[in-house]
């Protein structure tokens, strides 16, 4: 799959100083984050809210360089070979987690590889459909699978997405389906509500707007609880799966050996910005519930999450080559 790339400055519009020494000041220079995913996707709106704010506090610019596709693989790549000054970090989803049981050969180890710096925030996984599919509810989507294979879009291969197809779909519900990736949520939305695939599985943010103008129709969310944004829409625990529920996340890191000050820094700044009251309503609207966490909390997360989706990947014997 050919990956996306496409790339923006967020020039910063204001000169505040950071407060460090002169001795350790940081940053001095522009910097870049590459963002795991295709503009308009997931990713992509995360790393834009939060780095516009960012690049106002720091007086430097801060490019998104968007490289999507490969389950995050060719941005998480370049992240690690990068030199570890903090002037190069990497926004990407859950899928930093799954890669590296997905792919034989995923070019980077999640532990040895990277510095965490925050898990910026959460969203559920939206199972979703063209409004010409013949089921409103997750019940009635499972039963016509029953009469016919189903074939579902999503982010891509790794993704959070796509396990909860072969989880839920394959494993749970003993469906015959056919996954189609896509090189980012983005595009995978746009399959669905263009008629090109018939169900579609991303995170929520890229799919509230068009199910609440009628262009999608909202099958289950992956919460335990259903979402104040579509609050009309039920979850997969309430459609006879007590207890699932699976996540897409979003987070930041920098390349291993990247001054601990400057990961601090970074954790900081961004939790102070992920709690201001318009990024709030901004990315709660979408579907994002921001994670309070320390670099520290955040690397006992992702050992958890490696071990939880390497499971999945096993029993459902999902391969990306």
């Amino acid at each position: 799959m050919r990956a996306a790339a496409w790339a923006i400055a967020i020039v910063a519009t204001a000169s505040v100083s950071l407060s460090c020494s002169a001795a350790t000041a940081y940053p001095t220079k522009p910097i870049r984050v590459l963002a795991g995913g295709a503009a308009g996707g997931p990713i992509d709106i995360m790393a834009r809210v939060v780095m516009q704010k960012l690049a106002e506090q720091a007086g430097q610019p801060i490019v998104i360089d968007n490289r999507g596709g490969a389950g995050g693989t060719i941005a998480t790549r370049l992240a690690a070979q990068a030199s570890a000054d903090g002037y190069t970090l990497l926004c990407n989803s859950s899928q930093f987690a799954v890669a590296p049981s997905l792919y034989r050969q995923a070019g980077y180890d999640p532990f040895k590889d990277f510095a965490p710096i925050i898990n910026a925030g959460t969203s559920p996984n939206m199972i979703f459909a063209h409004p010409s599919v013949a089921a409103t509810t997750l019940p009635e989507l499972l039963a016509l699978g029953k009469t016919r294979k189903l074939v579902y879009g999503s982010a891509g291969t790794g993704s959070t997405p796509h396990l909860t197809g072969e989880r839920l779909l394959k494993l749970m519900a003993r469906l015959e389906v056919t996954h189609i990736p896509y090189s980012s949520a983005a595009p995978a939305v746009q399959a669905v509500a263009g008629g090109q695939v018939p169900v579609g599985i991303t995170a929520m943010p890229p799919t509230v707007e068009l199910i609440k103008a009628g262009k999608l129709r909202g099958i289950a969310v992956t919460s335990l609880a259903r979402m104040p944004s579509l609050p009309d829409i039920g979850t997969v625990a309430e459609a006879g799966f007590p207890g699932y529920e699976d996540y897409t996340w979003i987070a930041f890191f920098a390349p291993a050996g990247t001054p601990k000050r400057i990961v601090d820094q970074l954790n900081r700044q961004i939790a102070s910005i992920l709690q201001l009251p318009d990024t709030k309503k901004r990315l709660g609207a979408l579907g994002f519930d921001a994670v309070e966490n320390t670099p520290e909390q955040f690397t006992t997360y992702i050992s958890v999450e490696v071990a939880k989706w390497a499971k999945v990947i096993k029993e459902s014997g999902a391969r990306a080559d």
